[in-house]
């Protein structure tokens, strides 16, 4: 399963699974592709005795102008977007930035944001006050059958708990 990191106990199950079945069953009642069990069978450590991956797959193409051209533009004006951005490195750097840079810089741009920007707004803030708000509730109990006297008895429950309580309280409403 791509983006999931095969577990020890995963392992351990596909192990258990290969000594009376084939590597296919075996993989797919461990949960993972065939191509991870011809891994596993290759391999002499489980994966969490395995050190980590602490490099890079490519270099950054960002890299150079980031902190440069990138991240001044974005203090002068927060709201450019990322299309906006590239389409500047274009003009000043003619013929060095491609669109396969877009969604990089998108994500650059979205750290940076997240980092330094601007606070968002807070549009509904919820505050509940000790000893002034509460939930209340009916709810319909025809399904419990309850009987008096031999007669099937229609009603209803009323619940509320005021916030922050712990408290709750329920009364049998038998009409309206």
């Amino acid at each position: 399963m791509p983006g999931k990191r095969i577990t020890d106990h995963q392992v351990h199950k596909y192990k258990q699974h290969r000594i009376k079945l084939s590597q296919v069953a075996s993989a797919a009642k461990a949960g993972i592709s065939e191509r991870s069990a011809r891994r596993i069978e290759d391999a002499q450590s489980l994966p969490s005795q395995r050190p980590e991956r602490n490099w890079r797959t490519r270099e950054d193409p960002l890299s150079a102008v980031l902190d440069s051209e990138v991240i001044p533009l974005l203090q002068t004006d927060a709201r450019l977007n990322a299309v906006t951005l590239l389409e500047e490195l274009q003009r000043r750097y003619p013929g060095q930035w491609d669109t396969s840079v877009l969604r990089t810089l998108q994500r650059r741009m979205r750290l940076w944001r997240a980092k330094f920007g601007a606070e968002r707004e807070v549009y509904f803030a919820q505050e509940h006050p000790p000893g002034r708000q509460g939930i209340s509730d009916f709810t319909v109990a025809d399904e419990l059958k309850v009987e008096i006297a031999g007669v099937a008895f229609t009603h209803r429950l009323y619940q509320v708990a005021p916030a922050y309580s712990g408290w709750r309280h329920v009364t049998v409403i038998d009409s309206g």
